[in-house]
């Protein structure tokens, strides 16, 4: 899903990298912003989902862009100054985290909102005052359409069901399956959405459609009734909290079928808390750690090095994200005007990251390939069935 040519320098200060950055302490959207290492250089605003039930991508993320700051840093082609602020996960927050980033800090760029909907509340307060702004995480129909200053690196999942869905028609002959989203959550409707298309689309008949709300802990009722009609699989969109809660209720309920859920679930936090019961999960992304590439085993090293773990997609999203804002202000010469760094980055192409090869299309979302992963053993693993 990306492009074929390499950026040679971007790879070269990406290796070249080492790791000096000292760790900041991260406030709410009403305190000041602490800058993650002041170097003196670009100031990029960070609105992320650090503290609540879904900070575990928050964590991931901020440490990926932490990472790739410090590299860049120390690399000194340019210099990144990162303000952190947590949105918490609501709509409200990321709101007032973007006015105090743009109005206060006047930060060049932002990196985040977390979530979807975090990101169609705070957006267009960006895009009205024209400051770029990045989502790494937000995958959800419509976001680039709210304007030419609102980018992702986040594979759309309209990009990515469809060919999870092709995939395990063709090795599982899927023929009925259950579909289940969480209702009140912007990009599960959207990615539900997505599915029921692709679905039908498929030939693969939907046997009925369940619904349930962030922060739902029962799903008795829900996955009942999907045992009682015998799909071939259930399909999910979810966060890993309900993903995880659904997973484990399901095998006890003797639902041994496949899941095949949504880029929420593309966390190893939904496979610690679900344990055995996430097993045969599939799920697509364009990370993949174990791929044979110089560049995603440095990463990998660096990343486990100085959080004693592995980068999730989240992570290394986030950290090539940095990586694609270092090359715009390269092109810059350094310009911190934000029309000429939005203008530098609409036109990035073909950059190597540990994602893939990107290149950004002419609506502003990435255009480069996912893998196809399962989880087996605890582990997630290519889809080979």
């Amino acid at each position: 899903m990306w492009g074929n040519k390499v950026s040679k320098k971007l790879t070269a200060a990406i290796l070249s990298g080492v790791l000096a950055i000292s760790v900041a302490g991260c406030g709410g959207a009403k305190e000041n912003a602490k800058p993650a290492g002041d170097s003196g250089g670009a100031k990029i605003g960070v609105i992320s989902y650090l503290t609540g039930g879904g900070a575990a991508y928050g964590k991931a993320i901020r440490q990926g862009f932490e990472l790739a700051q410090s590299e860049i840093n120390a690399a000194g082609k340019v210099k990144i100054d990162l303000l952190i602020e947590d949105s918490k996960g609501e709509k409200g927050e990321a709101i007032n985290a973007m006015n105090k980033l743009i109005h206060k800090d006047n930060v060049v760029a932002i990196l985040g909102p977390t979530l979807s909907g975090e990101m169609f509340a705070a957006g267009p307060i960006a895009n009205q005052v024209g400051v770029p702004t990045m989502g790494t995480s937000t995958t959800a129909e419509g976001i680039t359409e709210m304007g030419q200053f609102i980018f992702r690196n986040a594979i759309p999942e309209y990009a990515v069901i469809p060919q999870v869905i092709k995939a395990t028609k063709d090795k599982l002959g899927l023929k009925r399956v259950a579909l289940m989203y969480s209702n009140n959550n912007d990009q599960h409707v959207s990615a539900f959405k997505t599915y029921e298309k692709v679905l039908k689309e498929n030939g693969i008949e939907i046997v009925t459609i369940e619904s349930f709300a962030d922060k739902d802990t029962d799903f008795s009722a829900q996955l009942t009734k999907i045992a009682s009609l015998k799909p071939d699989a259930v399909v999910v969109a979810a966060l890993y909290q309900e993903g995880a809660l659904i997973m484990k209720k399901a095998r006890d309920l003797g639902i041994t079928v496949p899941f095949i859920g949504n880029n929420g679930f593309v966390s190893p936090q939904l496979i610690t808390s679900a344990g055995a019961a996430a097993n045969g999960l599939i799920i697509g992304t364009p990370w993949y750690p174990e791929k044979d590439s110089e560049i995603v085993k440095k990463f990998v090293a660096a990343y486990q090095a100085k959080y004693n773990e592995l980068p999730d997609q989240f992570a290394a999203q986030a950290y090539d994200a940095v990586y694609l804002y270092a090359a715009a202000l390269e092109k810059t010469g350094n310009n911190t005007d934000r029309k000429q760094l939005r203008d530098a980055l609409a036109n990035i192409k073909d950059i190597e990251g540990v994602t893939g090869n990107f290149s950004f299309d002419a609506n502003r979302n990435p255009d480069m390939e996912i893998n196809i992963l399962e989880v087996v053993d605890g582990k997630f693993v290519e889809f080979k069935r």
